[in-house]
């Protein structure tokens, strides 16, 4: 298979985020910055014909100006498979990035710090936020 990871999360993820950014870095800047020697790696991300080197990661997050650790979550995944990731991230704990802090610290000051229970109607309004 020419491109293996091509629809993973990770890929789709770095492609939309590149194309976001383009208008200000060009993809050699963002290979400079990752610290790729030939900045043909990053097409090579992109179009999903190579994975996400793990050790790259918080470089090429800084690159691309997104959080490390929604970053590494998805790196994780195309690099081990979701099952195996999943195990990781139950003995280490999942990683949150900065916006999920700030949605976290906004829930809790909302309920008053409360523990509030996911509820369906909870469930429903929230997803209904992200047009789910």
């Amino acid at each position: 298979m020419k491109n293996p990871h091509a629809h993973s999360p990770a890929a789709i993820f770095l492609r939309r985020q590149i194309e976001l950014i383009s208008h200000r870095k060009s993809q050699r800047e963002i290979a400079h910055q990752a610290g790729f020697v030939n900045a043909n790696m990053i097409s090579l991300l992109k179009n999903g014909s190579s994975k996400l080197p793990l050790d790259r990661v918080p470089d090429l997050a800084r690159a691309v100006e997104v959080d490390p650790a929604h970053l590494m979550r998805l790196a994780l995944e195309q690099s081990i498979g979701k099952t195996a990731a999943l195990s990781v991230l139950e003995v280490f704990g999942t990683p949150t990035s900065a916006n999920e802090r700030l949605w976290l610290a906004e829930i809790r000051d909302a309920s008053g710090d409360t523990d509030p229970k996911l509820t369906a109607r909870s469930r429903t309004s929230l997803r209904a936020i992200f047009g789910k």
